[in-house]
Protein backbone atom coordinates (compact mmCIF):
# COMPACT_ATOMS: atom_id res chain seq x y z
CA UNK A 1 0.00 0.00 0.00
CA UNK A 2 1.74 3.17 -1.20
CA UNK A 3 -0.41 6.11 -0.18
CA UNK A 4 1.26 9.24 1.18
CA UNK A 5 -0.12 10.85 4.31
CA UNK A 6 1.37 14.23 3.47
CA UNK A 7 -0.20 14.31 0.02
CA UNK A 8 -3.67 13.47 1.31
CA UNK A 9 -3.41 15.64 4.41
CA UNK A 10 -2.62 18.87 2.53
CA UNK A 11 -5.36 21.43 3.17
CA UNK A 12 -7.67 19.14 5.12
CA UNK A 13 -9.25 20.35 8.35
CA UNK A 14 -8.00 17.35 10.33
CA UNK A 15 -4.43 17.98 9.14
CA UNK A 16 -4.54 21.40 10.84
CA UNK A 17 -5.31 19.91 14.23
CA UNK A 18 -2.60 19.36 16.82
CA UNK A 19 -1.00 15.89 16.42
CA UNK A 20 -0.79 15.28 20.17
CA UNK A 21 -4.49 16.08 20.55
CA UNK A 22 -5.38 13.72 17.71
CA UNK A 23 -3.21 10.99 19.23
CA UNK A 24 -4.89 11.49 22.62
CA UNK A 25 -8.34 11.18 21.01
CA UNK A 26 -7.25 8.03 19.17
CA UNK A 27 -5.92 6.40 22.34
CA UNK A 28 -8.95 7.41 24.43
CA UNK A 29 -11.52 6.02 21.97
CA UNK A 30 -9.44 2.86 21.52
CA UNK A 31 -9.35 2.29 25.28
CA UNK A 32 -13.11 2.85 25.50
CA UNK A 33 -13.62 0.39 22.64
CA UNK A 34 -11.83 -2.33 24.62
CA UNK A 35 -14.85 -2.47 26.95
CA UNK A 36 -17.45 -2.92 24.18
CA UNK A 37 -18.48 -6.52 23.65
CA UNK A 38 -21.71 -6.00 21.68
CA UNK A 39 -21.61 -5.72 17.87
CA UNK A 40 -23.88 -2.66 17.59
CA UNK A 41 -22.01 -0.05 19.66
CA UNK A 42 -18.59 -0.31 17.92
CA UNK A 43 -20.34 -0.62 14.54
CA UNK A 44 -22.19 2.68 15.04
CA UNK A 45 -18.99 4.35 16.22
CA UNK A 46 -17.11 2.91 13.24
CA UNK A 47 -19.62 4.33 10.75
CA UNK A 48 -19.47 7.74 12.43
CA UNK A 49 -15.67 7.65 12.49
CA UNK A 50 -15.51 6.56 8.85
CA UNK A 51 -17.70 9.47 7.79
CA UNK A 52 -15.63 11.85 9.89
CA UNK A 53 -12.36 10.62 8.38
CA UNK A 54 -13.64 10.89 4.80
CA UNK A 55 -14.92 14.43 5.39
CA UNK A 56 -12.11 15.89 7.49
CA UNK A 57 -9.15 14.36 5.59
CA UNK A 58 -10.59 14.79 2.08
CA UNK A 59 -9.06 11.41 1.33
CA UNK A 60 -10.24 9.52 -1.78
CA UNK A 61 -12.56 6.64 -0.92
CA UNK A 62 -10.18 4.25 -2.72
CA UNK A 63 -7.29 5.31 -0.48
CA UNK A 64 -9.32 4.74 2.67
CA UNK A 65 -10.61 1.41 1.33
CA UNK A 66 -7.09 0.16 0.59
CA UNK A 67 -5.93 1.23 4.03
CA UNK A 68 -8.76 -0.88 5.51
CA UNK A 69 -7.44 -4.15 4.05
CA UNK A 70 -5.16 -5.19 7.00
CA UNK A 71 -7.87 -4.39 9.54
CA UNK A 72 -10.53 -6.23 7.53
CA UNK A 73 -8.35 -9.34 7.30
CA UNK A 74 -7.54 -9.24 11.01
CA UNK A 75 -11.18 -8.64 11.93
CA UNK A 76 -12.30 -11.52 9.71
CA UNK A 77 -9.78 -13.83 11.38
CA UNK A 78 -10.97 -12.83 14.86
CA UNK A 79 -14.59 -13.38 13.84
CA UNK A 80 -13.94 -16.85 12.40
CA UNK A 81 -11.88 -17.99 15.39
CA UNK A 82 -14.55 -16.90 17.88
CA UNK A 83 -17.43 -18.28 15.84
CA UNK A 84 -15.81 -21.72 15.60
CA UNK A 85 -14.17 -22.03 19.01
CA UNK A 86 -16.35 -20.25 21.57
CA UNK A 87 -18.72 -22.50 23.56
CA UNK A 88 -22.44 -21.81 23.63
CA UNK A 89 -25.68 -22.49 21.78
CA UNK A 90 -25.13 -24.08 18.38
CA UNK A 91 -26.35 -21.75 15.65
CA UNK A 92 -27.21 -24.42 13.06
CA UNK A 93 -26.98 -28.15 13.65
CA UNK A 94 -26.64 -29.05 9.96
CA UNK A 95 -23.41 -27.13 9.43
CA UNK A 96 -20.25 -29.24 8.98
CA UNK A 97 -18.54 -27.14 11.66
CA UNK A 98 -19.75 -26.11 15.11
CA UNK A 99 -20.76 -22.41 15.09
CA UNK A 100 -22.25 -20.93 18.26
CA UNK A 101 -24.50 -17.92 18.71
CA UNK A 102 -22.21 -16.53 21.42
CA UNK A 103 -19.18 -16.99 19.18
CA UNK A 104 -20.82 -15.11 16.32
CA UNK A 105 -21.87 -12.24 18.61
CA UNK A 106 -18.51 -11.87 20.34
CA UNK A 107 -16.62 -12.35 17.07
CA UNK A 108 -18.71 -9.67 15.34
CA UNK A 109 -18.14 -7.30 18.27
CA UNK A 110 -14.38 -7.83 18.20
CA UNK A 111 -14.29 -7.42 14.41
CA UNK A 112 -16.27 -4.17 14.62
CA UNK A 113 -13.95 -2.98 17.36
CA UNK A 114 -10.96 -3.73 15.14
CA UNK A 115 -12.45 -1.70 12.31
CA UNK A 116 -13.22 1.21 14.67
CA UNK A 117 -9.64 1.41 15.94
CA UNK A 118 -8.39 0.87 12.40
CA UNK A 119 -10.33 3.73 10.82
CA UNK A 120 -9.19 6.07 13.61
CA UNK A 121 -5.58 5.05 12.97
CA UNK A 122 -6.08 5.60 9.23
CA UNK A 123 -7.44 9.08 9.84
CA UNK A 124 -4.50 9.87 12.10
CA UNK A 125 -1.91 8.67 9.60
CA UNK A 126 -3.55 10.41 6.65
CA UNK A 127 -3.67 13.75 8.44
CA UNK A 128 -0.43 13.86 10.43
CA UNK A 129 3.02 14.92 9.32
CA UNK A 130 5.90 13.13 11.03
CA UNK A 131 7.85 16.30 11.82
CA UNK A 132 4.79 18.01 13.31
CA UNK A 133 4.01 14.90 15.39
CA UNK A 134 7.48 14.69 16.93
CA UNK A 135 7.62 18.45 17.52
CA UNK A 136 4.20 18.38 19.16
CA UNK A 137 5.07 15.40 21.37
CA UNK A 138 8.19 17.21 22.55
CA UNK A 139 6.48 20.56 23.00
CA UNK A 140 2.95 19.65 24.14
CA UNK A 141 3.36 16.17 25.65
CA UNK A 142 6.73 17.07 27.24
CA UNK A 143 8.49 14.00 25.86
CA UNK A 144 12.28 14.12 26.01
CA UNK A 145 14.01 15.49 22.93
CA UNK A 146 16.30 12.45 22.78
CA UNK A 147 13.25 10.26 22.24
CA UNK A 148 11.18 12.43 19.90
CA UNK A 149 13.95 13.55 17.56
CA UNK A 150 15.57 10.11 17.54
CA UNK A 151 12.21 8.61 16.49
CA UNK A 152 11.89 11.30 13.81
CA UNK A 153 15.36 10.47 12.49
CA UNK A 154 14.42 6.79 12.34
CA UNK A 155 11.18 7.66 10.56
CA UNK A 156 13.14 9.60 7.94
CA UNK A 157 15.43 6.61 7.46
CA UNK A 158 12.45 4.34 6.86
CA UNK A 159 11.10 6.78 4.27
CA UNK A 160 14.45 6.68 2.45
CA UNK A 161 14.72 2.87 2.40
CA UNK A 162 12.81 2.29 -0.88
CA UNK A 163 15.23 4.58 -2.71
CA UNK A 164 18.23 2.83 -1.14
CA UNK A 165 16.77 -0.54 -2.11
CA UNK A 166 16.30 0.57 -5.73
CA UNK A 167 19.91 1.79 -5.90
CA UNK A 168 21.27 -1.43 -4.42
CA UNK A 169 19.23 -3.58 -6.81
CA UNK A 170 20.37 -1.47 -9.78
CA UNK A 171 24.00 -1.80 -8.68
CA UNK A 172 23.70 -5.56 -8.37
CA UNK A 173 22.03 -5.72 -11.79
CA UNK A 174 24.97 -3.83 -13.32
CA UNK A 175 27.39 -6.29 -11.75
CA UNK A 176 25.27 -9.18 -13.06
CA UNK A 177 25.40 -7.77 -16.60
CA UNK A 178 21.72 -6.77 -16.89
CA UNK A 179 21.60 -3.07 -15.96
CA UNK A 180 18.32 -2.45 -17.78
CA UNK A 181 16.26 -4.99 -15.83
CA UNK A 182 17.15 -5.07 -12.13
CA UNK A 183 13.76 -6.62 -11.42
CA UNK A 184 14.81 -9.84 -13.16
CA UNK A 185 17.19 -10.66 -10.32
CA UNK A 186 14.77 -12.95 -8.57
CA UNK A 187 17.11 -15.73 -7.52
CA UNK A 188 17.73 -16.28 -3.82
CA UNK A 189 21.46 -15.45 -4.00
CA UNK A 190 21.25 -11.91 -5.45
CA UNK A 191 18.20 -11.14 -3.33
CA UNK A 192 19.97 -12.18 -0.13
CA UNK A 193 23.00 -10.06 -1.07
CA UNK A 194 20.73 -7.07 -1.70
CA UNK A 195 19.01 -7.49 1.67
CA UNK A 196 22.38 -7.76 3.42
CA UNK A 197 23.64 -4.64 1.62
CA UNK A 198 20.55 -2.70 2.68
CA UNK A 199 21.08 -3.82 6.27
CA UNK A 200 24.72 -2.69 6.24
CA UNK A 201 23.85 0.66 4.63
CA UNK A 202 21.08 1.27 7.17
CA UNK A 203 23.34 0.47 10.14
CA UNK A 204 26.08 2.76 8.88
CA UNK A 205 23.61 5.55 8.16
CA UNK A 206 22.10 5.11 11.63
CA UNK A 207 25.55 5.42 13.23
CA UNK A 208 26.32 8.59 11.27
CA UNK A 209 22.93 10.05 12.13
CA UNK A 210 23.38 9.29 15.84
CA UNK A 211 26.79 10.98 15.83
CA UNK A 212 25.36 14.00 14.00
CA UNK A 213 22.49 14.35 16.48
CA UNK A 214 24.85 14.04 19.44
CA UNK A 215 27.30 16.58 18.00
CA UNK A 216 24.44 19.06 17.63
CA UNK A 217 23.53 18.82 21.31
CA UNK A 218 20.44 16.60 21.04
CA UNK A 219 20.20 16.06 24.79
CA UNK A 220 20.87 19.61 25.92
CA UNK A 221 18.18 21.48 27.83
CA UNK A 222 16.41 23.83 27.53
CA UNK A 223 15.69 23.66 23.82
CA UNK A 224 13.95 26.06 21.47
CA UNK A 225 11.48 25.04 18.74
CA UNK A 226 11.78 26.41 15.23
CA UNK A 227 8.15 25.84 14.23
CA UNK A 228 6.09 25.47 17.42
CA UNK A 229 2.92 23.39 17.24
CA UNK A 230 0.34 25.01 19.51
CA UNK A 231 -2.96 23.77 20.90
CA UNK A 232 -5.74 25.99 19.54
CA UNK A 233 -9.44 26.42 20.29
CA UNK A 234 -10.25 24.26 17.26
CA UNK A 235 -8.29 21.40 18.84
CA UNK A 236 -10.45 21.63 21.97
CA UNK A 237 -13.54 21.66 19.76
CA UNK A 238 -12.34 18.38 18.23
CA UNK A 239 -11.91 16.88 21.71
CA UNK A 240 -15.37 18.01 22.83
CA UNK A 241 -17.09 16.77 19.67
CA UNK A 242 -15.43 13.35 19.91
CA UNK A 243 -16.17 13.06 23.64
CA UNK A 244 -19.83 14.04 23.21
CA UNK A 245 -20.27 11.65 20.27
CA UNK A 246 -18.73 8.75 22.18
CA UNK A 247 -20.78 9.50 25.29
CA UNK A 248 -24.03 9.81 23.32
CA UNK A 249 -23.51 6.49 21.55
CA UNK A 250 -22.62 4.71 24.80
CA UNK A 251 -25.63 6.17 26.63
CA UNK A 252 -28.05 5.26 23.83
CA UNK A 253 -26.55 1.77 23.60
CA UNK A 254 -26.85 1.24 27.35
CA UNK A 255 -30.42 2.62 27.36
CA UNK A 256 -31.44 0.23 24.59
CA UNK A 257 -29.85 -2.70 26.41
CA UNK A 258 -27.30 -3.39 23.67
CA UNK A 259 -24.11 -2.37 25.52
CA UNK A 260 -22.15 -5.31 26.91
CA UNK A 261 -18.89 -5.16 28.84
CA UNK A 262 -15.88 -7.47 29.18
CA UNK A 263 -17.89 -9.87 31.32
CA UNK A 264 -19.51 -11.14 28.12
CA UNK A 265 -16.21 -12.83 27.26
CA UNK A 266 -16.59 -15.13 30.25
CA UNK A 267 -20.38 -15.30 30.41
Amino acid sequence: MSWSAAAVADGSSLARRNPTVKLAVLVSVSVAAMFMLDPLTPSVLYLLALGGVLITTRAPARTVALAHVPFLLFGLGVFVVNALSRPGTVLWEDLPVRVTVEGVEIGAALAARTLLIGVLAIGFLLSTDGVALMTSLHQNARLDARLTYAVLAGYRMLQDMPREWALIRAAHAVRAGDPGHPGRMSRAGPLARSVFSLLVVSIRKGERMAQALESRGLGRQPRTTWRPVVVTAADWVLVVVCALTLTAVLVLSAWSGQLRGPGALFG
